[in-house]
């Protein structure tokens, strides 16, 4: 029986400098990912979004990387969220339940789509963590709108909202390859149906959509909100100019009567 332990514990791990600075058997490797296999049924997957993945690993060991890893990361998190999944091998059949993989052979190519899974869902639900406080933010303001007829934010903190919500979305445009089915999957049956099992067990892709369509309804109510700011901002300048003419027609007069 193997423990798999994924942490989301920052926005963004800088790949290149841990695999320059991490000295250990690497199975794979590219820009976004580093898998290692560290030791005898022991295993490591980084992921660039944030992500670290632990399989077989003692909780001193997987508290230790970490701290080694804490240098490497952008915005690192006091708190990681965390997925746990067991994996049994030498089953007489592949069969994948809520919290458990049973499977025939444990090969690297198995164990790391596992991993890969896991780790795939620890990072939809910071996202969608994210995504619901944005939402929860939104709604505020919504019902404020709803209640004095106007916004209660400023020019500055729509803008600084409107920043968050993009960051959101461009983190996750940049990791949209962590839901499309891995290239080794693609010719070999028995992997293909492994990852489909597990991507439905974890209810990726309608977890991806939820995330998707909040973020969405976000935009179209930032939008609303910046159009009535511009509004807003419109008729003060109107104001001013009316108040400056104004002057200048009293200034006039005044002149006149007391020339």
């Amino acid at each position: 029986m193997y423990q798999v332990f994924s942490y989301q514990i920052a926005d963004n791990i800088d790949i290149k400098q841990v695999k320059g600075a991490f000295k250990s058997q690497i199975y794979f490797a590219d820009a976004d990912e580093l898998f290692y296999k560290t030791d005898t049924d022991q295993f490591l997957y980084i992921f660039k979004y944030g992500v670290v993945c632990f399989l077989n690993f003692s909780d001193l060991g997987v508290s230790a990387f970490l701290q080694f890893i804490a240098p490497y990361c952008k915005n690192l998190f006091p708190e990681p969220l965390t997925e746990e999944f067991e994996i049994e091998t030498n089953a007489k059949e592949n069969k994948i339940g809520y919290n458990k993989i049973e499977i025939i052979k444990s090969d690297e190519e198995v164990l790391r789509l596992v991993m890969l899974n896991v780790s795939e869902s620890v990072a939809l639900d910071y996202y969608s963590d994210q995504t619901n406080k944005l939402l929860e933010e939104t709604n505020y303001h919504t019902q404020i709108l709803e209640k004095k007829g106007r916004l209660d934010i400023s020019g500055i903190n729509l803008k600084k909202y409107i920043g968050k919500t993009l960051l959101i979305k461009n983190r996750i445009a940049e990791n949209l390859y962590i839901f499309d089915s891995p290239p080794e999957t693609w010719e070999d049956e028995s992997l293909n149906k492994i990852h489909n099992d597990l991507s439905r067990t974890f209810d990726l892709q309608e977890r991806f959509r939820h995330v998707s369509e909040g973020l969405a309804i976000v935009k179209e109510n930032l939008e609303l909100f910046k159009d009535l700011l511009q509004h807003r901002n419109s008729n003060v300048l109107e104001w001013i100019v009316i108040g400056l003419i104004t002057f200048e027609v009293l200034h006039v007069i005044f002149e006149e009567i007391f020339k």
